[in-house]
């Protein structure tokens, strides 16, 4: 939820655009787009996994365990392809956005694999 309203609702401030995502004030206006989108899927994501895990304690588990397999698969392949485009140096220096990699994997791979072995 917290990176949903970084994205979208609070990106133009110094605060976020610079200190959290390392985006220059100067290209904030370019990047606004983007960033708007990118709150969406997270937002969308994140409730798709809250929803999933509600589920799979309420008596709905096969409903559970594929929203949370795919909203968390989904997280992990998204935290793949930042890796790749930060190794890539695609829009900044070539190993600045691995931290957001981790970040974005870690979490939903420990949820996938749970998963499987639940």
């Amino acid at each position: 939820m917290l990176v949903f309203v970084w994205e979208t609702l609070l990106f133009r401030r110094p605060a976020v655009h610079w200190g959290v995502f390392k985006v220059p004030a100067e290209d904030v206006g370019p990047v606004r787009l983007w960033s708007f989108n990118v709150g969406l899927y997270n937002l969308f994501l994140g409730s798709g996994t809250v929803l999933g895990l509600i589920a799979l304690n309420t008596g709905h588990e096969p409903v559970g365990r594929a929203l949370v397999f795919y909203t968390c698969g989904f997280m992990v392949l998204a935290g793949i392809g930042l890796a790749v485009s930060d190794r890539l140096a695609m829009s900044r220096p070539k190993g600045t956005g691995i931290g957001g990699s981790i970040a974005q994997i870690t979490p939903a791979l420990v949820a996938v694999v749970a998963l499987a072995l639940t």
